[in-house]
């Protein structure tokens, strides 16, 4: 028995006519009544009573038919399913993201992914350092990171979204926090919250990159690992700290934000992800990512 049969038995048993059913079929009369008795003979069952007149479905024909349909639409519905999972437009997708895209285009992503991709289920670890990304995606814990572009790896298919560039947050109280602009040597004797360092975060060699072209080592006071953390020790008081701008979309209050005079220090926001485990559903993500940066 193949599914051929099937599909003739159902357009029989739909049509209970022959003709019609062979029309419906594309084939000839002939053949397609060939079909239904070597159904028949393979069943051992009568599945039709037939007259010069009309044909009818035996109590037998009637429950078979309704089996033969379930499996038919079955099996239909697993190939459309199949289908929509090569095109990427149904499964899971495990997003990582950095601190400060966390609150900026994480959301407008996830948003993105629901109209254009409903069918897709997301799951999303925001806060994570990009060495921990990394590790996500090597243990296929996520899917895709968002993350400061790490060092090379070339398991790695990396793409570069967005350029953010760094400004400064204060406690709205210290001194500089009228300023419109602040030069960073006008923070060589400030206390600094700085992202994890040892290799942790990015930040934290960018930080130490651009206080040296300012002519100076940043004193870092506490070191943290989530740039909601970093942000909050900052509304306390406890020091300043260098940040992504789209950091301040995360609103904590108490802290204002200012740009860096006379500089355009800026640092690459990239999405990430395990190059020989492309496929389609990570390629119309890339796809979304790009358009909504774009915005």
């Amino acid at each position: 028995m193949e599914l051929r049969h099937l599909r003739y038995f159902r357009a029989v048993g739909e049509e209970l006519h022959f003709g019609r059913a062979a029309q419906r079929l594309h084939i000839a009369q002939p053949p397609l009544s060939q079909q239904i008795r070597q159904l028949e003979d393979e069943l051992g069952v009568t599945l039709f009573t037939r007259s010069t007149r009309r044909v009818e479905l035996t109590p037998a024909g009637e429950d078979y038919l309704r089996r033969a349909v379930a499996i038919l639409d079955s099996v239909d519905a697993a190939g459309r399913q199949a289908q929509r999972i090569a095109e990427g437009r149904h499964g899971h997708l495990s997003i990582g993201c950095v601190g400060s895209a966390t609150y900026s285009l994480l959301p407008a992503l996830v948003r993105a992914i629901g109209d254009e991709l409903p069918d897709i289920e997301v799951s999303v670890r925001g806060e994570m350092l990009a060495p921990d990304q990394i590790s996500a995606l090597k243990s296929r814990d996520i899917d895709i990171a968002l993350l400061r572009p790490p060092p090379d790896t070339e398991e790695l298919h990396v793409e570069t979204i967005r350029r953010d560039r760094l400004i400064v947050a204060l406690p709205t109280g210290h001194r500089l926090a009228s300023r419109s602009a602040i030069d960073l040597a006008q923070l060589r004797d400030e206390n600094f919250i700085a992202h994890a360092g040892g290799g942790k975060s990015v930040m934290s060699g960018v930080l130490a990159t651009t206080c040296a072209r300012a002519g100076f080592v940043p004193h870092v006071r506490h070191e943290v690992e989530e740039t909601s953390t970093l942000i909050t020790l900052v509304a306390a008081g406890l020091g300043v700290a260098v940040v992504p701008e789209p950091t301040a979309a995360l609103g904590i209050a108490d802290v204002v934000y200012r740009p860096l005079s006379g500089q355009h220090e800026r640092i690459d926001l990239a999405v990430a992800l395990i190059e020989s485990r492309r496929t389609a559903l990570t390629d119309n993500v890339l796809a979304i990512l790009h358009a909504i940066s774009r915005t």
